[in-house]
């Protein structure tokens, strides 16, 4: 990412007092602009489709669909967007359907502003991340796949290479993910040998543990000198705005 732009953002919540909050107080920090908000899965998908954000700040539950279901979809259709979950679910089943969604990251609703906007800055810098307080609710096999991060082996695959991870995990078959990808199940095939050779496995279940291990230690959630516990004043409101 060009360092010298705002990281463009597209927030989907379906409550309105939570998108007016988070427009105003990411909007007010330096090095970010929203570019587009909505309330629903449809939304989510229109506006990333036409604006190609650099990341998409998504809520799981959405009134006409799951945000899982957008965010497969979404990095099908633009690969450079990255996904952001921001949510107050954190049962297992759903941290991890949000994981091998392919999404880069997880955090809580009761963050503060301050770690939010590390997270962000963390997520669309091409790094993933998960909050360190969900790690009681991920399945055992996700806590202690691969004693070596994943998340330095992932720099060991190509881009394209990369997208193909979320969806091997995700159960998919060569065949679905040429369709998804809008490749030949031949490139998939080709794909899937350099991912083995480069990671050094021979087994699809062995994809889907290397790619929810890449999250594991994949860097603090807060910042250094945020040390106390996070307040419940949350990411703060402001009045109503006319627009992001």
């Amino acid at each position: 990412m060009n360092k010298s732009k705002p990281i463009r953002l597209v927030l989907v919540d379906d409550h309105e007092v939570v998108r007016i909050g988070l427009c105003a107080v990411l909007n007010l920090t330096p090095g970010m602009k929203v570019v587009g908000q909505g309330g629903r899965m449809e939304d989510a998908k229109k506006l990333c489709y036409r604006l190609k954000p650099d990341l998409l700040l998504l809520d799981i539950r959405l009134p006409d669909g799951s945000g899982v279901d957008a965010a497969r979809k979404i990095l099908a259709q633009c690969p450079d967007t990255r996904v952001l979950f921001l949510t107050s679910f954190a049962d297992d089943h759903t941290v991890l359907e949000a994981i091998l969604s392919g999404a880069q990251g997880y955090i809580l609703k009761d963050i503060a502003s301050n770690a939010l906007i590390h997270a962000i800055r963390t997520v669309a810098s091409g790094q993933t991340l998960i909050d360190p307080r969900l790690t009681k609710h991920t399945p055992e096999w996700l806590r202690n796949v691969n004693s070596e991060p994943g998340q330095s082996k992932r720099s060991l695959l190509s881009p394209q290479e990369q997208r193909l991870l979320p969806l091997v995990a995700n159960g998919l078959t060569n065949k679905e993910i040429a369709q998804d990808l809008r490749l030949s199940e031949k490139t998939v095939k080709n794909y899937l040998a350099n991912i083995y050779s480069k990671l050094n496995i021979g087994r699809r279940s062995q994809i889907a543990a290397f790619y929810a291990g890449s999250f594991k230690g994949s860097g603090a959630l807060y910042p250094p000198r945020l040390t106390e516990p996070v307040k419940p004043d949350r990411v703060r409101t402001t009045p109503p705005l006319n627009s992001c």
